[in-house]
């Protein structure tokens, strides 16, 4: 997969060295000196293309044409929004990817300017506090459909109203399904009849709403 990342600070860099490391070719682009002898010392010369980051030429000798994912990881919201917008509308590029650096023109990273997924590093970090302050000691491991659904792990106490009741009869959301539990340092594969027990690590999908009924199923009680 070839993703080209707009931007060689350090949210860009970081990110086209994470890709590297995954075996995807990375093409980043940038052309403030600073930041280019910075990148040149910690990833391949053949990944890093100098030139104006909106240049249409600039971006066509970094592959633009063939690049699978554009993200824009610049330090300015407008131009964020014109590289993904002329990603889609003028290169057909199928996924878009935009930094939101200030949380005031979050409302434009959408439809309007093609961008399938923004980064507002302040609304992440409230929906986290938000969570781990709800969720008592439920810990989120992977977010599913763009965080719509997760994978969540518990590990059960002595006191929570699911001990010694089987799933089956476990008053369980509705979007919830209990994926596995690690007994002892061994997995197993819950079935209807399968109780929980103290010590027990259970892993869910979830959505939001279920994840706190969730909890307090495996929360001990008051």
């Amino acid at each position: 997969m070839l993703v080209i990342v707009i931007g060689g600070g350090r949210t860009g860099a970081q990110l086209a060295r994470a890709l590297l490391k995954q075996d995807h070719e990375v093409h980043i682009v940038d052309n403030r000196k600073d930041v280019l002898s910075r990148i040149h010392r910690e990833m391949p010369t053949e990944s890093i293309f100098e030139g104006d980051p909106i240049d249409p030429s600039v971006l066509e000798k970094a592959g633009i044409r063939e690049a699978n994912v554009v993200a824009a990881c610049t330090t300015d919201d407008a131009t964020n929004l014109v590289l993904c917008f002329l990603a889609r509308t003028q290169y057909q590029v199928r996924r878009t990817i935009a930094r939101v650096n200030n949380p005031r023109d979050a409302w434009m990273f959408g439809e309007m300017f093609h961008v399938d997924v923004s980064l507002n590093q302040a609304e992440i970090l409230a929906h986290l506090i938000e969570e781990e302050m709800s969720m008592g000691d439920m810990m989120t491991l992977l977010k599913l459909r763009r965080g719509q659904y997760s994978v969540v792990e518990e590990k059960i106490s002595a006191g929570a109203k699911a001990l010694g009741v089987e799933i089956k009869d476990l008053p369980l959301p509705e979007n919830c399904v209990i994926a596995a539990i690690i007994r002892r340092g061994q997995v197993i594969v819950p079935r209807g009849v399968t109780t929980i027990e103290v010590g027990d690590e259970v892993l869910a999908v979830t959505d939001r709403k279920g994840a706190e009924q969730l909890s307090a199923l495996f929360t001990p009680q008051a």
